[in-house]
Protein backbone atom coordinates (compact mmCIF):
# COMPACT_ATOMS: atom_id res chain seq x y z
CA UNK A 1 0.00 0.00 0.00
CA UNK A 2 2.87 2.46 0.73
CA UNK A 3 4.58 1.49 -2.84
CA UNK A 4 1.14 2.29 -4.47
CA UNK A 5 0.81 6.04 -2.15
CA UNK A 6 4.73 6.57 -3.26
CA UNK A 7 4.27 5.86 -6.74
CA UNK A 8 1.25 7.87 -7.41
CA UNK A 9 2.89 10.70 -6.00
CA UNK A 10 5.64 10.58 -7.71
CA UNK A 11 3.52 10.35 -10.65
CA UNK A 12 1.51 13.46 -9.66
CA UNK A 13 5.21 15.46 -9.04
CA UNK A 14 5.68 14.01 -12.53
CA UNK A 15 2.60 15.54 -14.52
CA UNK A 16 3.09 19.02 -12.11
CA UNK A 17 6.43 18.92 -13.45
CA UNK A 18 5.00 18.92 -16.95
CA UNK A 19 2.52 21.58 -16.83
CA UNK A 20 5.40 24.23 -15.56
CA UNK A 21 7.44 22.98 -18.70
CA UNK A 22 4.74 23.79 -21.06
CA UNK A 23 4.29 26.84 -19.49
CA UNK A 24 8.16 27.80 -19.97
CA UNK A 25 7.93 26.48 -22.85
CA UNK A 26 4.62 28.20 -24.32
CA UNK A 27 6.58 31.83 -23.24
CA UNK A 28 10.15 31.08 -24.84
CA UNK A 29 10.20 32.60 -28.12
CA UNK A 30 13.69 32.05 -28.88
CA UNK A 31 14.47 29.07 -30.63
CA UNK A 32 17.90 27.64 -29.89
CA UNK A 33 17.65 27.85 -25.83
CA UNK A 34 13.84 26.63 -26.65
CA UNK A 35 15.35 23.41 -27.97
CA UNK A 36 17.99 23.08 -25.08
CA UNK A 37 14.82 23.00 -23.01
CA UNK A 38 12.89 20.79 -24.44
CA UNK A 39 15.58 18.25 -24.47
CA UNK A 40 16.63 18.84 -20.93
CA UNK A 41 12.98 18.34 -20.40
CA UNK A 42 12.38 15.27 -21.91
CA UNK A 43 15.25 13.57 -20.00
CA UNK A 44 14.21 14.40 -16.84
CA UNK A 45 10.45 13.58 -17.39
CA UNK A 46 12.29 10.08 -18.72
CA UNK A 47 14.70 9.37 -16.51
CA UNK A 48 17.25 8.95 -18.92
CA UNK A 49 21.16 9.43 -19.90
CA UNK A 50 19.99 11.41 -23.03
CA UNK A 51 17.38 13.19 -25.09
CA UNK A 52 17.18 14.73 -28.80
CA UNK A 53 15.28 16.78 -30.57
CA UNK A 54 15.08 16.43 -34.63
CA UNK A 55 13.64 18.95 -37.38
CA UNK A 56 12.28 18.39 -40.67
CA UNK A 57 13.66 20.55 -42.79
CA UNK A 58 10.50 22.66 -45.38
CA UNK A 59 12.54 23.20 -47.73
CA UNK A 60 14.65 19.42 -48.70
CA UNK A 61 12.36 17.26 -46.27
CA UNK A 62 15.53 16.13 -45.24
CA UNK A 63 15.80 15.07 -41.04
CA UNK A 64 18.08 16.81 -39.07
CA UNK A 65 19.33 16.42 -35.19
CA UNK A 66 19.28 20.31 -33.56
CA UNK A 67 19.54 19.76 -30.09
CA UNK A 68 21.00 17.16 -27.78
CA UNK A 69 21.47 16.94 -24.14
CA UNK A 70 24.59 14.50 -24.56
CA UNK A 71 26.29 16.57 -27.14
CA UNK A 72 26.20 20.21 -28.67
CA UNK A 73 28.07 18.92 -31.89
CA UNK A 74 25.14 16.20 -33.32
CA UNK A 75 23.39 20.30 -34.38
CA UNK A 76 22.66 19.52 -38.27
CA UNK A 77 23.96 15.63 -38.56
CA UNK A 78 21.34 14.55 -41.38
CA UNK A 79 19.63 11.59 -40.26
CA UNK A 80 17.86 9.55 -43.51
CA UNK A 81 13.94 9.02 -43.44
CA UNK A 82 14.87 5.11 -44.15
CA UNK A 83 16.10 2.99 -42.15
CA UNK A 84 16.00 5.02 -38.70
CA UNK A 85 13.60 5.04 -36.28
CA UNK A 86 13.25 9.27 -36.14
CA UNK A 87 12.44 8.69 -40.44
CA UNK A 88 9.93 6.08 -39.23
CA UNK A 89 8.42 8.66 -36.88
CA UNK A 90 7.99 11.26 -39.26
CA UNK A 91 6.92 8.95 -41.82
CA UNK A 92 4.01 7.19 -39.71
CA UNK A 93 3.37 9.95 -37.37
CA UNK A 94 3.57 7.39 -34.56
CA UNK A 95 5.83 6.89 -31.66
CA UNK A 96 8.67 3.66 -31.39
CA UNK A 97 10.11 2.50 -28.39
CA UNK A 98 13.07 0.29 -28.97
CA UNK A 99 14.22 -1.72 -25.93
CA UNK A 100 17.44 -2.89 -26.90
CA UNK A 101 18.95 -1.60 -30.41
CA UNK A 102 21.29 -4.72 -30.76
CA UNK A 103 17.92 -6.94 -31.12
CA UNK A 104 15.10 -5.37 -32.59
CA UNK A 105 14.88 -5.35 -36.34
CA UNK A 106 14.09 -1.85 -36.95
CA UNK A 107 17.40 0.53 -37.24
CA UNK A 108 18.68 2.96 -35.52
CA UNK A 109 20.71 5.03 -37.50
CA UNK A 110 24.51 4.33 -35.91
CA UNK A 111 26.53 7.55 -37.73
CA UNK A 112 25.36 9.60 -34.93
CA UNK A 113 26.76 7.76 -32.35
CA UNK A 114 30.16 8.02 -34.38
CA UNK A 115 29.81 11.41 -34.81
CA UNK A 116 28.76 12.13 -31.28
CA UNK A 117 30.32 9.23 -29.23
CA UNK A 118 27.20 8.94 -27.39
CA UNK A 119 26.25 4.88 -27.20
CA UNK A 120 22.78 4.17 -27.72
CA UNK A 121 21.16 1.52 -26.12
CA UNK A 122 17.43 2.14 -25.81
CA UNK A 123 15.57 4.42 -26.92
CA UNK A 124 12.20 5.77 -27.17
CA UNK A 125 11.39 8.25 -29.80
CA UNK A 126 7.88 10.69 -30.48
CA UNK A 127 6.37 13.00 -33.44
CA UNK A 128 6.44 16.55 -33.10
CA UNK A 129 3.19 17.56 -34.56
CA UNK A 130 1.64 20.45 -35.53
CA UNK A 131 -1.52 21.17 -37.23
CA UNK A 132 -1.40 17.56 -38.32
CA UNK A 133 1.68 17.96 -39.28
CA UNK A 134 5.05 16.37 -38.32
CA UNK A 135 7.47 19.18 -37.93
CA UNK A 136 10.64 16.38 -36.14
CA UNK A 137 10.81 14.02 -33.36
CA UNK A 138 11.65 14.18 -29.90
CA UNK A 139 14.01 11.47 -28.74
CA UNK A 140 14.96 9.87 -25.24
CA UNK A 141 17.80 7.10 -24.86
CA UNK A 142 18.81 4.84 -22.45
CA UNK A 143 16.65 4.37 -19.57
CA UNK A 144 18.91 4.80 -16.38
CA UNK A 145 20.00 1.98 -13.66
CA UNK A 146 19.34 -0.21 -16.86
CA UNK A 147 15.38 -0.06 -16.50
CA UNK A 148 13.06 -0.37 -19.96
CA UNK A 149 10.20 2.13 -20.64
CA UNK A 150 7.36 2.58 -19.49
CA UNK A 151 4.05 3.28 -20.64
CA UNK A 152 4.26 6.42 -18.10
CA UNK A 153 7.61 7.60 -20.44
CA UNK A 154 5.36 7.13 -23.57
CA UNK A 155 2.49 9.06 -22.29
CA UNK A 156 4.52 12.07 -20.66
CA UNK A 157 7.18 12.15 -23.73
CA UNK A 158 4.15 12.03 -26.19
CA UNK A 159 2.41 15.05 -24.44
CA UNK A 160 5.45 17.12 -24.26
CA UNK A 161 6.36 16.68 -27.72
CA UNK A 162 2.98 17.84 -28.62
CA UNK A 163 3.48 20.81 -26.59
CA UNK A 164 6.88 21.81 -28.25
CA UNK A 165 5.83 21.24 -31.61
CA UNK A 166 3.50 24.48 -31.08
CA UNK A 167 6.45 25.80 -29.12
CA UNK A 168 8.51 25.38 -32.30
CA UNK A 169 6.39 26.66 -34.68
CA UNK A 170 5.80 29.84 -32.45
CA UNK A 171 9.49 30.41 -32.57
CA UNK A 172 9.92 30.03 -35.75
CA UNK A 173 7.21 31.91 -36.92
CA UNK A 174 7.90 34.94 -34.70
CA UNK A 175 11.92 34.72 -35.74
CA UNK A 176 10.51 35.59 -39.20
CA UNK A 177 8.15 38.33 -38.67
CA UNK A 178 10.92 39.69 -36.00
CA UNK A 179 13.57 39.80 -38.34
CA UNK A 180 11.67 40.85 -41.23
CA UNK A 181 10.08 43.85 -39.51
CA UNK A 182 13.66 44.88 -38.40
CA UNK A 183 14.79 44.21 -41.37
CA UNK A 184 12.59 46.84 -43.42
CA UNK A 185 13.08 49.30 -40.60
CA UNK A 186 16.63 48.96 -41.18
CA UNK A 187 16.78 49.11 -45.51
CA UNK A 188 14.54 52.20 -45.36
CA UNK A 189 17.86 54.57 -44.37
CA UNK A 190 19.69 53.65 -47.99
CA UNK A 191 16.36 53.17 -49.59
CA UNK A 192 15.50 56.51 -48.56
CA UNK A 193 19.31 57.96 -49.72
CA UNK A 194 18.87 56.59 -52.84
CA UNK A 195 15.58 58.36 -53.40
CA UNK A 196 16.77 61.57 -52.60
CA UNK A 197 19.58 61.51 -54.45
CA UNK A 198 18.08 60.38 -57.95
CA UNK A 199 15.38 63.11 -57.18
CA UNK A 200 18.58 66.10 -57.17
CA UNK A 201 20.18 64.29 -59.83
CA UNK A 202 16.94 65.01 -62.17
CA UNK A 203 16.85 68.97 -60.86
CA UNK A 204 17.77 70.94 -64.06
CA UNK A 205 19.83 73.72 -62.36
CA UNK A 206 22.46 70.62 -61.31
CA UNK A 207 25.83 70.37 -62.64
CA UNK A 208 27.70 67.45 -64.25
CA UNK A 209 30.00 67.49 -61.04
CA UNK A 210 27.15 67.76 -58.40
CA UNK A 211 25.81 65.03 -60.31
CA UNK A 212 28.94 62.49 -60.52
CA UNK A 213 28.73 62.98 -56.76
CA UNK A 214 25.16 62.47 -56.62
CA UNK A 215 25.80 58.63 -58.44
CA UNK A 216 28.48 58.00 -56.29
CA UNK A 217 26.27 58.48 -53.11
CA UNK A 218 23.26 56.19 -55.34
CA UNK A 219 26.24 53.77 -55.80
CA UNK A 220 27.52 53.16 -52.61
CA UNK A 221 23.93 53.04 -50.89
CA UNK A 222 22.95 50.59 -53.41
CA UNK A 223 25.86 48.23 -52.78
CA UNK A 224 25.24 48.70 -48.68
CA UNK A 225 21.46 47.80 -49.68
CA UNK A 226 22.68 44.46 -51.25
CA UNK A 227 25.09 43.78 -49.09
CA UNK A 228 22.47 44.14 -46.15
CA UNK A 229 20.12 41.80 -47.76
CA UNK A 230 22.46 38.96 -48.17
CA UNK A 231 23.35 39.48 -44.42
CA UNK A 232 19.36 39.45 -43.92
CA UNK A 233 19.03 35.99 -46.13
CA UNK A 234 22.37 34.53 -44.06
CA UNK A 235 20.65 35.37 -40.66
CA UNK A 236 17.36 34.00 -41.94
CA UNK A 237 18.44 30.48 -42.78
CA UNK A 238 20.78 30.15 -39.99
CA UNK A 239 18.19 31.28 -37.15
CA UNK A 240 15.66 29.01 -38.86
CA UNK A 241 17.92 26.18 -38.96
CA UNK A 242 17.65 25.69 -43.12
CA UNK A 243 21.20 26.55 -43.19
CA UNK A 244 22.92 23.67 -43.14
CA UNK A 245 26.47 23.06 -41.65
CA UNK A 246 28.95 20.75 -43.39
CA UNK A 247 30.09 18.37 -40.54
CA UNK A 248 33.69 17.72 -41.96
CA UNK A 249 37.04 17.76 -39.78
CA UNK A 250 38.58 21.13 -40.28
CA UNK A 251 42.30 22.45 -40.01
CA UNK A 252 41.74 25.54 -37.89
CA UNK A 253 44.87 26.91 -38.72
CA UNK A 254 44.53 27.02 -41.99
CA UNK A 255 41.31 28.39 -41.53
CA UNK A 256 42.30 31.37 -39.37
CA UNK A 257 45.38 31.84 -41.78
CA UNK A 258 43.19 32.27 -44.43
CA UNK A 259 40.82 34.60 -43.51
CA UNK A 260 44.22 36.79 -41.54
CA UNK A 261 45.36 37.02 -45.03
CA UNK A 262 41.76 38.82 -46.23
CA UNK A 263 42.07 41.62 -43.61
CA UNK A 264 45.86 42.32 -44.10
CA UNK A 265 45.76 44.44 -46.78
CA UNK A 266 43.04 46.96 -45.23
CA UNK A 267 45.30 46.52 -42.00
CA UNK A 268 48.27 47.74 -43.77
CA UNK A 269 46.85 50.31 -45.20
CA UNK A 270 45.73 51.46 -41.25
CA UNK A 271 49.00 50.68 -39.97
CA UNK A 272 47.90 47.95 -37.81
CA UNK A 273 49.46 44.98 -36.89
CA UNK A 274 47.81 41.23 -36.76
CA UNK A 275 49.59 38.56 -35.37
CA UNK A 276 48.59 34.99 -34.86
CA UNK A 277 49.48 32.39 -32.08
CA UNK A 278 48.83 28.65 -32.32
CA UNK A 279 50.07 26.11 -30.59
CA UNK A 280 51.72 22.89 -32.36
CA UNK A 281 50.46 20.10 -33.29
CA UNK A 282 46.07 21.85 -33.02
CA UNK A 283 43.84 19.28 -33.18
CA UNK A 284 41.01 19.28 -35.91
CA UNK A 285 37.40 20.59 -35.04
CA UNK A 286 34.36 18.92 -36.61
CA UNK A 287 32.19 21.86 -38.83
CA UNK A 288 31.83 23.55 -41.98
CA UNK A 289 35.21 25.25 -42.73
CA UNK A 290 33.24 28.03 -44.79
CA UNK A 291 31.48 28.88 -42.15
CA UNK A 292 34.10 29.28 -39.61
CA UNK A 293 35.84 30.97 -41.87
CA UNK A 294 33.40 33.49 -41.82
CA UNK A 295 32.76 34.11 -38.61
CA UNK A 296 36.50 34.90 -37.59
CA UNK A 297 36.77 36.93 -40.98
CA UNK A 298 33.64 39.01 -39.02
CA UNK A 299 36.01 39.39 -36.11
CA UNK A 300 39.00 40.27 -37.69
CA UNK A 301 37.04 42.81 -40.07
CA UNK A 302 35.72 44.59 -36.71
CA UNK A 303 38.77 44.76 -34.60
CA UNK A 304 40.43 46.41 -37.81
CA UNK A 305 37.20 48.57 -38.63
CA UNK A 306 37.55 49.97 -34.98
CA UNK A 307 41.15 49.96 -34.64
CA UNK A 308 43.41 52.92 -35.12
CA UNK A 309 46.92 53.35 -36.70
CA UNK A 310 49.32 51.62 -34.42
CA UNK A 311 47.13 49.39 -32.45
CA UNK A 312 47.50 45.51 -32.88
CA UNK A 313 45.48 42.78 -33.61
CA UNK A 314 45.87 39.44 -31.93
CA UNK A 315 44.43 35.77 -33.13
CA UNK A 316 44.63 33.29 -30.17
CA UNK A 317 44.06 29.61 -30.14
CA UNK A 318 44.22 27.64 -26.91
CA UNK A 319 43.39 24.05 -26.18
CA UNK A 320 41.15 23.65 -23.17
CA UNK A 321 40.51 20.02 -22.38
CA UNK A 322 37.41 19.07 -24.85
CA UNK A 323 37.54 22.25 -26.78
CA UNK A 324 39.66 24.79 -28.35
CA UNK A 325 39.25 28.80 -27.70
CA UNK A 326 39.45 31.23 -30.52
CA UNK A 327 39.82 34.57 -29.30
CA UNK A 328 40.69 37.79 -31.64
CA UNK A 329 41.87 40.58 -29.31
CA UNK A 330 42.72 44.38 -30.32
CA UNK A 331 44.47 47.20 -28.40
CA UNK A 332 41.89 49.45 -29.94
CA UNK A 333 39.35 52.05 -28.09
CA UNK A 334 37.21 49.76 -26.76
CA UNK A 335 33.09 49.09 -25.77
CA UNK A 336 31.79 50.67 -23.07
CA UNK A 337 30.51 48.46 -20.47
CA UNK A 338 26.43 49.12 -21.19
CA UNK A 339 27.29 48.33 -24.58
CA UNK A 340 28.27 44.69 -24.15
CA UNK A 341 25.38 43.03 -23.51
CA UNK A 342 23.98 44.26 -26.64
CA UNK A 343 27.09 43.94 -28.63
CA UNK A 344 25.14 40.55 -30.42
CA UNK A 345 21.86 41.98 -31.25
CA UNK A 346 21.11 42.54 -34.95
CA UNK A 347 21.03 45.94 -35.91
CA UNK A 348 22.80 47.29 -32.51
CA UNK A 349 25.71 50.33 -32.93
CA UNK A 350 27.66 50.97 -30.17
CA UNK A 351 27.21 55.13 -29.12
CA UNK A 352 29.63 57.15 -30.72
CA UNK A 353 31.05 54.80 -33.37
CA UNK A 354 27.80 55.31 -36.06
CA UNK A 355 30.90 56.58 -38.52
CA UNK A 356 33.21 53.76 -38.59
CA UNK A 357 30.38 51.20 -38.52
CA UNK A 358 29.52 51.46 -42.21
CA UNK A 359 28.47 47.27 -42.48
CA UNK A 360 25.06 45.65 -42.16
CA UNK A 361 25.22 45.45 -38.40
CA UNK A 362 24.55 41.77 -38.26
CA UNK A 363 28.10 40.31 -38.87
CA UNK A 364 28.29 39.64 -34.82
CA UNK A 365 24.60 38.32 -34.75
CA UNK A 366 25.62 35.95 -37.84
CA UNK A 367 29.16 35.01 -36.08
CA UNK A 368 27.24 34.05 -32.73
CA UNK A 369 24.75 31.77 -34.88
CA UNK A 370 27.32 30.31 -36.89
CA UNK A 371 29.68 29.59 -33.38
CA UNK A 372 26.05 27.77 -31.69
CA UNK A 373 25.50 25.82 -34.49
CA UNK A 374 28.99 24.47 -34.07
CA UNK A 375 28.21 23.81 -30.13
CA UNK A 376 30.61 25.92 -28.85
CA UNK A 377 30.09 29.61 -27.36
CA UNK A 378 30.85 33.08 -27.90
CA UNK A 379 31.91 35.84 -25.45
CA UNK A 380 32.88 39.33 -25.15
CA UNK A 381 35.94 41.09 -22.77
CA UNK A 382 36.51 45.11 -23.06
CA UNK A 383 37.84 48.24 -21.31
CA UNK A 384 37.78 51.57 -23.14
CA UNK A 385 40.87 52.30 -23.91
CA UNK A 386 42.75 49.52 -23.66
CA UNK A 387 41.38 47.39 -26.09
CA UNK A 388 38.63 44.30 -26.90
CA UNK A 389 38.28 40.50 -27.49
CA UNK A 390 35.74 38.10 -28.55
CA UNK A 391 36.39 34.53 -27.65
CA UNK A 392 34.65 31.44 -28.93
CA UNK A 393 34.83 28.04 -28.30
CA UNK A 394 34.49 25.10 -30.48
CA UNK A 395 34.28 21.13 -29.71
CA UNK A 396 37.11 19.14 -30.65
Amino acid sequence: MTDQITEYQERIARLEGLLEINRSLAAMLDLRPLLYCIVSAARELTQTEASSILLVDRKSGQLHFEAATNVQSVHSIVVPMEGSVAGKVVQTGKPIVVPDVHKDSRTVYRQTDKQSGFVTRSILAVPLAARDNVIGVLEAMNKKEGSEFTDEDLELLTVLGDQAAVAVQNALLFQQSDLIAEMVHEMRTPLAAIVAYAELAQRPNATLEQNQRFAEIILHESERLNDMTKSFLDLARLESGRARLSQDPVDLSTVIRMAVNVVLPQADAKQIEVSVELPVDLPSVLGDAQRLHQAILNLLSNAVKYCRSGDQVTVTVSLEEYYLRVSVADTGPGIPEEALPRIFERFYRVPGAEEQASGTGLGLTITRQIVEAHGGRITVSSVVGQGTTFAFTLPV
